[in-house]
Order: C-alpha cells, then sequence, then structure tokens
C-alpha cells in the first residue's frame, strides 16, 4: 500500500497516530465526563463539547497564518504537539474546576490548530513533485487510515482505565447512574426506588445503606477515571512528539513561493481594504445569525465570514477561480461534520441511554480490546489467505485465521451469558472501519481508474453526503418506537426502550464509508487546488469550516430532549442531501479547477 510512496508520508502517519489517540480519547469521553464531573445537561455539555471542536479546527487559521508567513512548517508542527502535550497533562489532574477544564481544551484546541493543518498541508508538499503527484489521492487516504489507527484503541483505553479505578474502589460501571446521583445531591430525585435498585448492582462491597454517600462517592471515582484516561492521552502524545523529533528529516522543508501581482493589482487588494471589507461582511453575519441564534453561534459562523470574504479580495484574478471552488466546498463540508461528529455527542447519549446495557458471549466480542483483536486478526487474515499474495503470505494468513478463530471461540466460551458494556467503545467502531474499508475503497478507486471512470475528487464528496445520509437513515429506524427523552420525567430510560447495539454499530459502518468518501478527497482536493501562497491557510480553511461545522453541534443537543428521536435523526439527513445536491449543482466548475 506504500509502494512508490515517500518515506515523509510514513513519518507523517505515525505522528499523527499518536496525536489522534489523544484526540479521540477525548472525543470519545469528554461529554461524559463533563456531565459526570459537573452535573451539566446534555445542552449544555453538547455546548461546551461543540465549542471546543469549533477551537480545535478554527485555531488551525493561526497556525496556517504562521507557517505561510514565516515558512517554517515543521517548527510550527513541532510546537502545536507540545502545547497540546501541556493540555492534555493539565486535564489529567483530579478536582479542576470548570473553568480550569475549559482553559485545559482551549490549550489542547490551540495545539492542535498550530499541528493539524500545517501537517496536512506538509504531506501535500510532498507530492507536489511530479513524481509523486499522481498517488496524491492515495496518500491522503493513507494519512486518515494513520489517523483511524490511533482513534480506535483511544476509546478501549478510556474505558479499561475508568473500569479498572472503579472496581478498584468497589465499584462497577453504569453510565445511567451519574446524572442520577446529581439530581439526588441535587435534591431532585423525588424516587429513588430506581436509584437504589441500580446502585445496589454497581455496589461490589455489599447492599447501599446511604444513597447519598454513594451519590458522592460514584461521582468522585467515575470522574477520576475519566482523568487518569487523559493522562493515557498525554502518554500518546509524547510517543508523538519522540516521532516527530527523530524523524522529521525525512519531511519538505518547502518554501512557499509568493505570487506576483501587477502595481494595479495591489492596489486593488489594498491589504487594509480588504481587512476591513473582511471583518463588516464577518460582524453583519454575526449580527444576522445572532438574531437567530445567539451571538456565541453568531462569532463562529461570522468568523468564517470573515475568512471567506478576506481570501477571496487577497487572491489574484489567476487565484480567484481556484479559491472561489475551495470556499463552495468549504461550505458543503459544514453541514457534513456538523452531522457526522454528533457521534461524540448526541449519538453516544444514545448508546448510553437506548443501547442495550448488556449482551451476550458473541456480541461481547465487539465490546473489549483482546477479543475484538483477536477477530480482527482471524478477519485480516482471511484476506491475506485468499487474496492474490506470494505463497508467504498465504501461510501467514492461515496462522492468522485459525489462531485469531481459536481465541474468538476461547472468549466466546469463557463468556458470561450476559455481558456489561460501556458506551464510549462505540467510538472504536469508526476508526476500526476506516482502517479496514481503506485498502477496499482504494482498490476500488484504483479499478475504477484503470478502465477509466474513476469519479472526480469533487464528485466523491458529493456521493460521500448521500451516503451519510443513508447512515442516519439506519440510525433513524432503529429509534421509531423508543421513548422520547422528554417522556423519561427525570428517570433513566427503562429496558424495555432499549435496542440492540447492531443498529449503532450499522449506522457507524454506512458513516466511515461516507467519511472516506469525503474526508480524505477533502483534504486533497484542497492540497491541489490551493494556490502555492495559500498553502497552510487553505488547509486552515478547511479546518474552519469542519469548526463551522462542529459548532453547530448543538442543533443535536439542543433539539435532544425536544424532539422524537427519530425526528432528530432526520434531521441531519435532511442537512446531507441538501449539501450534495447543492455540490452536483456546482460539478462541472469545481471538476474544470481540478483539471478533469
Amino acid at each position: 500500500m506504500l509502494k512508490n510512496h515517500p518515506k515523509g508520508l510514513l513519518v507523517a502517519f505515525f505522528a499523527n497516530m499518536g496525536e489522534r489517540f489523544g484526540f479521540y480519547t477525548m472525543m470519545a469521553i469528554l461529554v461524559l465526563f463533563l456531565q459526570v464531573k459537573f452535573g451539566l445537561s446534555v445542552e449544555t455539555a453538547g455546548d461546551y463539547y461543540s465549542w471546543f471542536y469549533f477551537g480545535i479546527y478554527a485555531l488551525a487559521l493561526i497556525g496556517g497564518i504562521l507557517a505561510d508567513y514565516s515558512k517554517k512548517y515543521k517548527l510550527v508542527i513541532l510546537v502545536g504537539i507540545v502545547v497540546m502535550l501541556t493540555g492534555y497533562i493539565m486535564m489529567a489532574l483530579p478536582g479542576l474546576n470548570l473553568n480550569i477544564t475549559l482553559l485545559s481544551l482551549f490549550v489542547i484546541a490551540l495545539g492542535n490548530g498550530l499541528f493539524k493543518g500545517n501537517l496536512q498541508a506538509v504531506v501535500g508538499q510532498l507530492y507536489d513533485n511530479e513524481k509523486y503527484g499522481k498517488l496524491r489521492d492515495s496518500a491522503f487516504m493513507i494519512f486518515y487510515m494513520g489517523i483511524n489507527v490511533g482513534a480506535f484503541f483511544a476509546p478501549f483505553a478510556a474505558t479499561g482505565v475508568r473500569d479498572w479505578w472503579l472496581k478498584t474502589n468497589g465499584f462497577l460501571q453504569d453510565g445511567s447512574i451519574p446524572e442520577l446521583c446529581h439530581r439526588l445531591l441535587d435534591g431532585k430525585l423525588t424516587d429513588t426506588t430506581q436509584f437504589a435498585a441500580l446502585a445496589n448492582k454497581v455496589s461490589l462491597t455489599g447492599p447501599v445503606t446511604d444513597l447519598h454517600a454513594f451519590a458522592t462517592a460514584y461521582l468522585e471515582v467515575f470522574s477520576r477515571g475519566y482523568n487518569y484516561a487523559f493522562g493515557i492521552a498525554a502518554g500518546a502524545m509524547v510517543i508523538s512528539l519522540l516521532v516527530y523529533i527523530f524523524f522529521n528529516k525525512h519531511l519538505p522543508n518547502k518554501e512557499v513561493v509568493v505570487a506576483t501581482t501587477t502595481k494595479s493589482e495591489a492596489e486593488n487588494n489594498s491589504s487594509l481594504v480588504t481587512l476591513v471589507v473582511a471583518l463588516l461582511v464577518g460582524g453583519l453575519v454575526t449580527f444576522l445569525v445572532s438574531l437567530l441564534k445567539d451571538y456565541k453561534t453568531g462569532m463562529a459562523i461570522g468568523l468564517f465570514g470573515t475568512f471567506v470574504t478576506w481570501i477571496i479580495m487577497s487572491s489574484t484574478k489567476e487565484e480567484k477561480a481556484r479559491v472561489v471552488s475551495l470556499v463552495l466546498v468549504f461550505f458543503v463540508v459544514i453541514f457534513f461534520w456538523m452531522s457526522f461528529h454528533q457521534n461524540g455527542l448526541t449519538l453516544t447519549v444514545f448508546a448510553r441511554d437506548y443501547i442495550d446495557k448488556q449482551v451476550g458471549p458473541l456480541t461481547n466480542i465487539f465490546f473489549t480490546l483482546p477479543s475484538i483483536l483477536s477477530f480482527i486478526a482471524g478477519v485480516g487474515g482471511l484476506f491475506l489467505l485468499f487474496g492474490k499474495n506470494i505463497l508467504t503470505n498465504r501461510l501467514i494468513g492461515a496462522a492468522m485465521t485459525v489462531s485469531g478463530g481459536a481465541l474468538c471461540y476461547y472468549f466466546i466460551s469463557r463468556s458470561a451469558d450476559m455481558n456489561s458494556i460501556s458506551p464510549e467503545v462505540f467510538q472504536s467502531f469508526n476508526p476500526l472501519f476506516i482502517v479496514f474499508l481503506t485498502p477496499m475503497v482504494m482498490g476500488i478507486f484504483t479499478w475504477l481508474n484503470k478502465i477509466g471512470k474513476e469519479p472526480s475528487t469533487p464528485r466523491k464528496i458529493g456521493i460521500g453526503m448521500i451516503i451519510a445520509a443513508v447512515g442516519f437513515l439506519v440510525v433513524l429506524v432503529g429509534s421509531m418506537s423508543l421513548i422520547s427523552p422528554h417522556d423519561l420525567n427525570g428517570q433513566a430510560v427503562p429496558d424495555s426502550s432499549r435496542v440492540s447495539p447492531y443498529w449503532l454499530i450499522s449506522s457507524y459502518l454506512v458513516l466511515t464509508v461516507a467519511e472516506l468518501f469525503l474526508s480524505p478527497m477533502g483534504l486533497s482536493f484542497v492540497s491541489k487546488v490551493a494556490p502555492q501562497r495559500f498553502q497552510g491557510l487553505m488547509q486552515g480553511g478547511w479546518l474552519l469550516a469542519t469548526a463551522v461545522g462542529n459548532k453547530l453541534l448543538f442543533v443535536g443537543s439542543f433539539f435532544w430532549g425536544k424532539l422524537e428521536l427519530w425526528q432528530l435523526w432526520l434531521i441531519f439527513i435532511v442537512c446531507c442531501l441538501l449539501s450534495a445536491a447543492f455540490i452536483f449543482s456546482i460539478m462541472k466548475r469545481l471538476e474544470r479547477v481540478t483539471g478533469k
């Protein structure tokens, strides 16, 4: 898969893997941590979560500007890794109040802003060489797979550390209990019958006699377990830092070629005039959006408006067609990420509240790390065994299939009739599917390329939006008969209104296919189309669009508890389909700037 690619791709692959391990640890548990630690509602926790996600990507603009101005992409990336490491260490410290916790999240977001877009820009620079140019799309898919190798292990590490700490202190994990603990301590839980029954189930030291003492202890131990999980994320950042320090020599030190302009063009694009107009446009957008929602959301969208206006006005006549095409794609991806990143917000809450708490031995294979690794080994062995490989690879495949299958049988036979599962683990399915499906999707694209029918990069993005709508349709069907959150009256969701994990797993499978059609293709599109002098900045623009989509995550948490579940998922289906219709309506323009 790495054949004919430059060595620098492998360096970026592993540097990004460690960083993404830390990030997806945060993604898997942040909302749950905020609710357990501070007793926040889904809507409030979702608001903080969306701001953190916004900062993660919006601050990439700062990183892009610094790198484009200084021409020191690799140094900015290094500083970003160190800053992120500092933020994760802060999050690992127990006992921080809400304000310091939010400050820690800002530090992580700032470091990510310096790191993420510029690493993507450097990967693109590797393929500016004509020798590697045709491999650009596949390179970004390989790079994207590196993101998800780290992401796969993150939820297992987070839940493993938390559950270990709970058991050490005499408790078992039940995600529905912390909210009831807060309600009891706040004097809002009038009927304690259900709470007492759940407390006795998770207590390893005998029957619970003092519910208030139990609630206080359970919340403290539960939240501290999450702190220690953030510590694991910090450890992954150390690995990422070491890989980057020792091997970044394989990444290019590319000087950015600044495009020249005629005197009249320079006058027309005066920096001061451009900045003033851009700020006015951004201010107007902020005001209009604030009238509809709130000033915070207005500021986020206004920032995007400022960026779009400034970058278009700053571009020359030759650059403008490319820049406008990129901006149109940025607009589309806003709605994809608003929908897709519900996996860390409403889909995680759905996993906690509406998916079966316990599963049988066969399903439990996918919810413990040793058993799922055995399953992966067995399936991977089958691909080697029946693929077009040399004899040695087929023998290795046979050994993997037999050993993986034997271990799966062992884990099933040793498993209890019913086994508790953690909602955070659902976050591992998306990266797992990414790793498995990337070679398949790359193979399909390669085959289509050979017969002259490979879709253009913009067309792949449009197809991805349609597939994303199908992903939400799956979870919509699974939610049709479930009780709405607004009908719970402060109690936990009854077991009768919980569904099989396979509904959510299937939804993640379809959404992963959509992601492979859209996200790595988008990165490739930006690196291919962005003018030379805006390479870092336009990668930052892609991430700013992602940031605006992440700020709009509040749509999910806002309507959680106000709409029926199927109505909530319908919102995202409609957004994805409308975005697909838009991108296909401008397809000829987008394909023209990519030369296809």
